[in-house]
């Protein structure tokens, strides 16, 4: 057991797994053109954890000695936590994009299993100590862990009906090797990496009838039955210097369809308990959300950097009304961190023992976020101008026999060459206006939760007992009225 090199990675996906795109099946997944983008990006991952100018930020040790990646790391101290979001940066910095499903971000919802062992021992004690294996399991083999939620959406109104029961995923079967599952999953990453921990996204949890949906459990990607029907990339045909985030970042998604797939009893983690998968269903996210938010912060720090670079060739840092809109963006950016940081100054030891991020503060950093986001992406937009919908693509702007014109209408002081004008254009428009753009805007505002769930959220880990009392206090609402009045007469 050790530390997984790239090149490990990629030649473990070749494990006979069925993954269908654009049409066929996929022989050689980390060969293929749609994957391949994605899949070296996580390789590079992987070769990060072994360059000793890394070692510090993206490396750690068991209690036994042994080094495994930081992200595995279960956080215990708030120095653990940030260390997380310096690995998180650490990477980003080197990557150079932002990607979300790439391990560290869904170890968490392993976590909040782990922080749950007590109760869920109280309900049902016969998974536990399946939990702990898994956490500790990810950890020193190195797995890319994903996270398996989201339901295909049919009927809603007759979720347990006809045909729309038919497509959550349920337990046909329980033998003496583990449980059969049948159904489906929407998962992003799925079809290169390792496992997933499928569970329900159902929060209402009203009767017997609805006990073959309540099961949660590690899935192997590679596992027979197991099929990955996957979306086509967003970046087929383009040029990577004129798609610089969509030719390398494109996270693809899967339909994992569960065609009668054993589940190997040491691989279940909850099974059959209505109220085990309520339970979980309402802690999952509370370590995962700090690295999504780790995220968001980033994609504000692309826009702030995009429309800062664009006003400044153009000459307008000047005007009161350009200062005006990057502040905006400043801000948009400084709240994302005053979150965060707040939620590890501010964290909790959780009921397992572990620091766990304010869950107050965290959860309504994410919302700020996604429900800001448009707005500064459109303000970013007007800082960049026009020319984010008029720029020739990069063939074009090379072209040796509209050079001088080039030259002439795209060169500007200050060392702004063609080239590199718009290159810092490209840049925007993929992560603006380009498909890649429109899709990070939707998987973000969907990816942890729907947005109803984001808010209740953030309702049920607000303390709203002082602010209660505070106003009670203030309005003298704790006296009789009447005789208040009467003193006034």
């Amino acid at each position: 057991m050790a530390l997984m090199t790239g090149k490990e990675y990629k030649e473990s996906l070749n494990d006979g797994r069925e993954v269908y795109i654009n049409g066929e099946r996929v022989k050689n997944i980390a060969e293929h053109p749609a994957f391949q983008p994605i899949i070296e990006t996580k390789a590079r991952m992987y070769d990060m954890n072994h360059e000793a100018r890394y070692a510090e930020a993206c490396t750690t040790k068991l209690e036994d000695g042994e080094t495994i990646c930081r992200a595995f790391k279960l956080p215990k101290t708030k120095e653990d936590l940030t260390a997380i979001r310096t690995y998180v940066d650490t990477v980003l910095d080197d990557l150079g994009g932002v990607v979300y499903r790439v391990g560290d971000e869904t170890i968490g919802e392993m976590w909040s299993l782990y922080d749950a062992q007590d109760r869920l021992n109280e309900i049902d004690p016969t998974y536990a100590e399946n939990i702990k294996n898994h956490v500790d399991r990810i950890a020193r083999l190195d797995l890319f862990h994903v996270s398996a939620n989201t339901d295909p959406k049919g009927d809603r109104s007759k979720l347990f009906e006809g045909k729309a029961a038919g497509t959550l995923l349920h337990v046909v079967e329980e033998n003496d090797k583990g449980i059969v599952v049948r159904g489906a999953k929407f998962e992003t990453a799925a079809a290169y990496a390792h496992q997933a921990f499928v569970k329900p996204t159902i929060s209402n949890w009203t009767d017997q009838s609805m006990t073959p949906y309540a099961c949660g459990f590690i899935a192997d990607m590679g596992a027979p039955g197991l099929k990955h029907i996957c979306r086509t990339p967003l970046s087929t045909g383009k040029n990577p210097v004129d798609y610089p985030l969509s030719t390398r970042f494109d996270e693809i998604d899967t339909l994992l369809v569960f065609d009668d797939v054993l589940i190997p009893w040491e691989n279940v983690l909850f099974h059959g308990n209505l109220e085990s998968a309520q339970y979980i269903r309402k802690t999952v996210h509370r370590y995962s959300a700090f690295n999504y938010v780790l995220r968001l912060q980033r994609r504000a720090d692309f826009l702030l950097g995009t429309a800062l670079l664009n006003v400044e060739q153009t000459g307008l840092t000047k005007l009161p009304a350009v200062q005006e809109k990057i502040s905006q963006l400043i801000c948009y950016r400084e709240t994302i961190n005053a979150h965060l940081t707040a939620a590890v100054a501010d964290a909790q030891k959780s009921a397992g023992g572990l620091m766990m991020p304010n869950q107050s503060l965290l959860y309504t950093g994410r919302l700020y976020a996604l429900t800001n986001f448009p707005k500064m992406a459109h303000l970013c937009r007007e800082l960049v101008g026009g020319q984010l919908a008029v720029t020739p693509d990069s063939a074009t702007i090379a072209d040796p026999q509209i050079k001088e014109y080039i030259d002439k209408y795209y060169t500007l002081d200050g060392g702004w060459t063609p080239e590199k004008r718009t290159k810092l254009l490209y840049f925007a428009r993929d992560l603006l206006n380009s498909a890649y753009g429109g899709h990070q805007i939707t998987f973000e505002l969907f990816a942890q939760a729907p947005p109803f769930a984001q808010y209740m959220a953030a309702f049920n880990h607000f303390d709203l007992n002082p602010v209660r009392d505070m106003v009670t206090k203030a309005a003298h609402l704790e006296t009789d009225t009447k005789a208040d009045f009467a003193l006034q007469k």
